[in-house]
């Protein structure tokens, strides 16, 4: 399978503004690429690129006075199959948890797991270890909020999303996160391309997803407690604690965001 990806951010700034911007595919991926990947900025800018602790590559820019868009077009390959159904992959004990996955066990600024802690254990204690607690507690999240872009809310936690039961994709996902921590499984925040593949259309304008993993069996798992069904076409561009970790853009100064739009469609074979 062959999909077209890319974006198109405008911004206005009142005076030089420094910016990061997290928007290429994560390495994973590379070998997939059919065409390269490549942040391109207007007007002309230098940019600078470096890797993150968890791997994202980050580019750093100056936006000058005025607009400035920020754009890719590429294609990628994709092997058409859904995520994967591992329902084997045993959960691994915490004494036994690589170094590397331990901090994906503690709380972070979206997932503060001392307010869903007792919650958790209450509704999950009983499940079976591994894949089938983990597809609960997304079953779980997946029934609790109603999806709107009409309930984006930045500042919005995980503990605050089970209240308020509403939210978008990151707040799906900071509750399952959050709730899977809980019981003594590493989860980590995933966002990038999922387009409406294998699946009906949406209407909506495209935009970006959110999504988690969880490790279990030795690797990292794809969940996804928005759609909660296997999707076809993941995209991935960063990884990390939460939604902190892995914002498209942040800007050091006032920055007015004027266009978004974001493509991710189906190609004919090449």
């Amino acid at each position: 399978m062959r999909i077209r990806a890319g974006y198109r951010i405008t911004y206005e700034t009142p005076a030089p503004t420094p910016m990061l911007l997290m928007l290429n595919v994560r390495h994973e991926r590379f070998a997939d690429l059919e065409t390269p990947d490549i942040l391109r900025v207007s007007p002309e800018v230098p940019i600078t690129a470096y890797r993150d602790a968890y791997g994202n590559l980050c580019s750093r820019v100056v936006a000058p006075v005025g607009r400035t868009t920020f754009h890719a077009d590429f294609v990628i390959r994709d092997t058409g199959a859904p995520d994967p159904v591992v329902e084997q992959a045993a959960q691994h004990p915490v004494e036994s948890l690589p170094d590397a996955v331990i901090e994906y066990l503690l709380p972070s600024r979206y997932c503060e797991m001392e307010h869903l802690n007792d919650l958790a254990w209450r509704l999950f204690g009983e499940t079976p270890l591994g894949w089938a607690r983990v597809q609960a507690i997304v079953d779980y999240a997946h029934s609790q909020i109603t999806f709107g872009y009409e309930h984006a809310r930045a500042t919005r936690t995980a503990f605050e999303a089970h209240q308020e039961r509403c939210g978008v994709c990151r707040d799906y996902a900071h509750l399952a996160i959050t709730l899977c921590r809980c019981m003594n499984i590493p989860a980590r925040y995933c966002t990038g391309y999922l387009g409406d593949i294998g699946v009906p259309a949406n209407p909506a304008p495209m935009d970006f997803s959110a999504w988690f993993e969880v490790y279990l069996g030795g690797a990292w798992r794809t969940f996804d407690a928005r759609h909660n069904r296997p999707r076809i076409g993941r995209i991935p561009m960063a990884v990390g604690r939460d939604a902190t970790d892995v914002a498209i853009t942040t800007n050091f100064g006032p920055a007015l965001l004027v266009e978004f739009q974001v493509i991710t469609e189906e190609l004919p074979p090449g």
